[in-house]
């Protein structure tokens, strides 16, 4: 069952597709239920697909994916495989609150009034099943403060913010991203992937899976991606075919004006 905001209630499945962006070739397509979200299936693709191209003996460097994708665990995933990521992280990510500065040797905050906001614990935030790192200010260290009322609000006693675990991973991540090498992945990616979702559901009918069970709707996918990839690798021989005519010709020509040169004295000589 997917839910989006103000759309109804559907039974759909989730596709995940990834696509070479040297010649837009589908290298792995998979149907998961609709109630996950995209980037909780990042690491079962990306094993899926590493072992499918080692076995071909293809090297996967970069890892592009959409906003959709982000979360630290896969940010430190894909680095732990040796993957550079260019994922942009969600709008709501922060690597502290605003004014604050962060000392990475000694794993704390310093606030706007040069206070520092030691860490505290490591947990798990039931909301979403993330892991975060708490920070907290003890009272003595509050009081008296010149914009303690904006800073704490009106309830609170002391300065306490979660972070998440791996704001290294994201900051790593997002210095990529910002990068003109990450504007250019962007714009890759765009050019790479859409089209090729567009060409699936739009002209060979995957916006509809008329079978029962995600087992059959997998095989549904994977001939439509092996349709693609064969009108592709079509294209590509006959590219291939009259290229290889076309510098057979321009040889023969060749071949024959340097036989003409050749002759030309040796007649010139014997004359």
């Amino acid at each position: 069952m997917s839910v989006k905001p103000g759309k109804a209630r559907k039974l759909n499945y989730l596709s995940q597709l990834s696509v070479d962006t040297a010649h837009h070739v589908i290298t792995d397509i998979q149907a998961y239920h609709a109630e996950g979200k995209d980037n909780q299936y990042l690491e079962d693709i990306s094993n899926r697909l590493k072992k499918r191209l080692h076995g071909q003996g293809l090297i996967w460097r970069n890892c592009l994916a959409d906003t959709g994708y982000s979360s630290g665990e896969n940010y430190a995933f894909l680095e732990s495989e040796g993957l550079r990521s260019f994922i942009p992280p969600h709008g709501t990510y922060k690597g502290g609150p605003d004014g604050f500065t962060y000392d990475k040797s000694q794993d704390y905050y310093t606030c706007p009034q040069g206070k520092i906001i030691p860490f505290k614990k490591e947990f798990i935030e039931k909301k979403n099943n993330t892991r975060k790192k708490e920070y907290r200010a003890s009272k003595r260290v509050c009081i008296g403060c010149p914009i303690r009322s904006e800073c704490l609000g009106k309830s609170a006693q002391e300065k306490k913010f979660t972070v998440t675990f791996y704001r290294a991973e994201y900051e790593r991540n997002n210095v990529r991203v910002n990068s003109s090498e990450g504007r250019y992945m962007k714009s890759k990616r765009q050019s790479t992937v859409e089209p090729v979702f567009g060409t699936l559901t739009q002209f060979m009918g995957l916006r509809k899976i008329n079978t029962i069970g995600i087992a059959q709707a997998n095989k549904v996918m994977h001939l439509s991606a092996m349709a693609y990839n064969l009108k592709k690798y079509l294209k590509f021989i006959g590219k291939t075919v009259k290229s290889d005519a076309q510098g057979m010709h321009h040889f023969v020509l060749e071949l024959k004006a340097s036989i003409s040169l050749q002759i030309r004295p040796l007649t010139a000589l014997n004359i």
